[in-house]
């Protein structure tokens, strides 16, 4: 890896980051605060939150066997993913990596922040091959992007590919595991010691069920997250989420069911599915949604729509024509979808 100082742009290593109130005095006992310009009433949500969440990171060490200063909490994961553009890229220079089809906010924040994307296609089995990825990279390429399990084709990424890539890219690469917990191949995390160029990115929206708090991980050195920490903005997770989080964190037994179920009604929902006339091929899948190719994508989802029934046409996505992404929902809600297809 390169030294992290040259990754980094010089204005983000140099960069003096804001000093919040509640900063300032950390480790000190207080109860009266005059330091912040806040409104004294309506507690407790007349305060500003822990700008780093320290509670909130010390159940994930817990939970995720990941130290507390390797953590980074973002409004979602698209915070995460935004700001290594900034961290890292130097617009109009730089450029970035990536899988091709993946998830689309990847593109989008290059493009926000004027960064070139290179897309490197992945094979008829939705697999990348780490020698395309490297080959596709230059002296200007900061940052390779990877998910696995993959979005919107479900099927996690060859372990050893995704390892070939860390080890011999000397850049920052990135890993994005929003659907690890239903996935048989474990975690990155236990990767970070011995790869300092690698952010592993989660959240609390898929098996956690809390699509609605807006709550993202990113897991790297401490060296990165202290970048992080110092380009984010001050407050970026609200108290009402940090309370939330820690509630559902205080539960995880309760989520390994949810998972358990989820698994059940794809294994069903997938088996019924395929013996649907419109259906004719469903990919392999390790996330909480399939990914299969219809007769006429487009038809079979304006039906759905008019039935009520949403779910996803991918067919203007690379690889994924005629191609329908259908989350697994409750047992009720896959069988309508069943029953609807069935009367089409």
């Amino acid at each position: 890896m390169i030294s992290l100082e040259r990754l980094v742009r010089p204005n983000i290593w140099s960069l003096a980051p804001y000093s919040s109130a509640r900063d300032e005095y950390f480790g000190k006992e207080a109860h009266v605060f005059l330091d912040a310009n806040e409104n004294p009433y309506n507690a407790p949500y007349n305060r500003y939150p822990d700008p780093l969440q320290r509670e909130l990171k010390g159940l994930l060490e817990k939970v995720k066997g990941v130290p507390a200063d390797m953590i980074f909490l973002g409004n979602g994961s698209d915070e995460a993913i935004d700001l290594p553009y900034r961290i890292f890229c130097e617009p109009g220079r730089d450029n970035v990596v990536a899988i091709a089809p993946t998830y689309g906010m990847y593109k989008v924040c290059a493009d926000i922040n004027d960064i070139e994307y290179r897309e490197v296609l992945l094979d008829d089995h939705y697999q990348m091959q780490a020698e395309k990825l490297l080959a596709a990279c230059d002296e200007h390429t900061k940052i390779v992007w990877m998910c696995s399990p993959n979005n919107p084709t479900g099927n996690s990424l060859d372990r050893d590919e995704i390892l070939k890539v860390i080890e011999a890219f000397q850049g920052i690469v990135i890993v994005d595991e929003a659907y690890i917990d239903f996935a048989q191949q474990k975690s990155l995390r236990q990767e970070l010691p011995t790869h300092p160029n690698l952010i592993i990115l989660q959240t609390m929206s898929k098996a956690w069920g809390s699509a609605a708090i807006r709550l993202g991980m990113a897991f790297a050195s401490k060296e990165i997250i202290a970048i992080y920490n110092k380009v984010k903005y001050p407050y970026n997770v609200n108290l009402l989420t940090q309370q939330q989080a820690i509630e559902v964190l205080k539960d995880p037994y309760e989520v390994d069911k949810w998972v358990k179920i989820l698994l059940a009604e794809r294994s069903r929902l997938i088996q019924a599915f395929a013996e649907l006339p419109i259906c004719e091929t469903i990919y392999k899948t390790d996330a909480n949604f399939f990914l299969a190719k219809v007769t006429d994508a487009k038809a079979i989802y304006d039906y759905l729509v008019d039935k009520g029934i949403i779910v996803r046409n991918r067919s203007r996505i690379q690889l994924c024509a005629n191609c329908l992404r259908i989350t697994i929902g409750t047992r009720t809600e896959n069988n309508e979808l069943l029953s609807a297809l069935r009367q089409y």
